[in-house]
């Protein structure tokens, strides 16, 4: 047992080649080993090289295509030539689970690594590793920062590595969640927000899964966690800046026991697994109040839950720190100090509606205003803003609380979000009627939100006598400023971006990947936007219910940019990339 309390393992290796004849040497050229340890003829060697002199390529290559020689037998040979251990059985259990611990198992599988032991010597402890790939030496690097410990290779088979990982990560898996069936207690009290740091030794492995679950979550600025069942395993991802990852994969045996901790927290049903079920939990985080939105739907392999995590935020963004150019910000500003009418935000679940429209509120806060909001769910607490949780085992709605407001005599309504036609003709008579409304719709773009409405069984002429401006907007990743390159942008970039040449003075920049961005590239979001501000052009298209596609064409005519043009601004800035600009906006174009 060393220092750090791993048991030092002897490594079991392969028998070596027989030593050579007493006063030779140890032929050091690949094809001589070959012909001396394996099955390969002289003539198959002749021909490989005559291929190779003709072809190009590698030996061992040219030999294993043609199964002169087997590939193993070619690693044997390699670790010969470069006086390398190599080890046939990697005996899985004899492997401490302790090394793994630092090692998360997809970058174990795709590099093709995995520890072995830490050998003990006179100059301190050595982490060995055993790799199908020798020459790799960025695995030996990676391996050393995670564990801070001298690294030291062998080689064995890509097949023999990928099993030892499985099966050590399996019993890893299966002493963290074992028994969780059996462990797990629902008769658990929820009432008030849990602070899941205070999980103690004695709580049940599955409460510890769960915790440690949302404290990576919320760690990371996930947006959502994801526990997707399948036949022999489920997967948990989390989505960081708009992207899924994967994170965890867990033995099948564990799924049901987690689940129902979770709709416990949630306050669900946890005997009914065959219907959707929608629930809330909240949580403290180191003194921060964390609220999630849980949703399960039942799957062929049991239920599929999301968590979307909601960080109550004590301070709002200025429009300027979400990303909104100085042009747009003037024109916002303008619309919502009017006195009435509405001011729509649109865009994909997801896609920060909720915290421009927060920013606009903040504007508009004072003393003399008397400001009213029905969200679902309150993502910023804002000081003198009178907000309204929407509860639907109540009946409390949207359109119930628009019509208890307007007898509150309010100068300003935000409503969450614009569902249905009750929703849209209470807050279109209220904008009629000398209030000024805020609100979010789905649709893709700026012009496709007043068919929307219309579409909703909203009269055209009402819709354009209320609409004062439409914001659609899109989040976008910010290229991480410490590992960006620059880039020259291709044929096919440049056609995309509607470019010719880069102006003079703008640099585009690919993503790289570096510690400090999780190896990603990219580091934060911001907005990519277009405002469509109503004139007399577009209102009289709204009441022909004149079609999207001609409400943009003139809008565009009118001054309006769009959103690939913000965004094609954002990457000659510098702040975003190409590849991002198209991930977020190439479905709409």
């Amino acid at each position: 047992m060393n220092e750090s309390g791993t048991k030092s393992i002897r490594i079991n290796t392969a028998p070596p080649p027989p030593p050579p004849p007493s006063g030779g040497k140890e032929p050091r050229r690949l094809g001589e080993i070959l012909l001396k340890y394996t099955s390969l003829t002289q003539a198959q060697l002749d021909e490989a090289l005559s291929i190779q002199k003709s072809d190009g390529g590698l030996l061992g290559e040219i030999l294993v295509a043609r199964n002169w020689v087997l590939p193993h037998e070619l690693l044997r040979a390699l670790c010969t030539q470069l006086d390398l251990r190599f080890i046939e059985d990697l005996k899985p259990n004899d492997i401490d689970i302790k090394l793994i611990s630092e090692i998360p198992i997809n970058y174990a599988k795709a590099k093709e690594v995995i520890p072995l032991a830490i050998e003990q010597g006179p100059r301190g402890d050595t982490l060995v590793i055993a790799v199908s790939d020798p020459f790799n030496e960025a695995i030996q690097e990676d391996l050393q920062v995670l564990t801070g410990l001298p690294v030291a290779i062998v080689v064995s088979t890509s097949m023999r590595i990928q099993e030892a990982i499985n099966r050590v990560y399996e019993r890893s898996t299966t002493s963290t969640v074992q028994k969780l069936e059996d462990e797990f207690e629902d008769s658990l009290d929820f009432e008030g927000p849990m602070d899941i740091l205070e999980a103690t030794e004695d709580d049940a492995p599955v409460i510890k899964f769960v915790n440690s679950l949302l404290f990576q979550a919320v760690k990371e600025k996930a947006s959502d966690i994801h526990i997707e069942p399948f036949e022999k395993e489920f997967v948990v991802r989390f989505r960081v800046d708009g992207v899924l990852k994967d994170k965890i994969r867990q033995p099948k045996r564990a799924h049901a026991a987690i689940a129902s901790r979770i709709k416990v927290m949630g306050s669900l049903d946890i005997a009914e697994k065959r219907l959707p079920q929608d629930g809330r939990i909240k949580i403290k985080m180191a003194g921060k109040d964390v609220d999630l939105r849980l949703s399960t739907v039942p799957t062929n392999f049991g239920e599929r839950l999301v968590m979307r995590i909601l960080e109550q935020a004590s301070t709002v963004l200025e429009l300027e720190q979400l990303g909104f150019s100085e042009r747009s910000r003037n024109a916002i500003e303008k619309l919502i100090f009017r006195k009435y009418g509405i001011i729509l935000v649109t865009g994909p679940t997801g896609s920060g509606k909720s915290t421009t429209l927060s920013s606009c509120l903040v504007k508009l806060n004072s003393p003399e205003r008397n400001i009213m909001t029905v969200e679902d769910p309150i993502e910023y607490q804002i000081a003198g803003v009178n907000q309204i949780q929407v509860n639907s085992k109540i009946e409390l709605t949207f359109a119930r609380a628009l019509r208890a407001f307007l007898r509150q005599n309010p100068d300003i309504i935000m409503v969450g979000e614009i569902r249905d036609k009750e929703t849209a003709e209470i807050a279109i008579n209220a904008s009629l009627t000398g209030h000024l409304v805020l609100s979010t719709l789905h649709t893709n773009d700026a012009a496709g939100a007043a068919t929307r409405l219309i579409d909703m069984g909203v009269e055209p002429f009402l819709v354009a006598s209320s609409v004062l401006g439409i914001v659609a907007q899109r989040l976008i990743r910010k290229v991480c400023s410490k590992c960006r390159a620059p880039h020259v942008p291709t044929d096919f970039e440049m056609q995309e971006l509607g470019l010719k040449e880069v102006p003079p003075g703008a640099t585009v920049f690919k993503a790289q990947g570096c510690p400090s961005c999780s190896q990603t590239g990219y580091s934060g979001r911001t907005v990519i936007h277009e405002l469509m501000v109503i004139d007399d052009k577009i209102r009289s298209l709204i009441i022909r219910n004149s079609d999207a596609n001609s409400i943009k064409k003139v809008a565009i005519e009118s001054g309006m940019l769009t959103l690939r043009e913000d965004g094609v601004r954002k990457v000659l800035t510098g702040a975003t990339t190409i590849d991002e600009l198209m991930r977020a906006t190439h479905s709409e174009y």
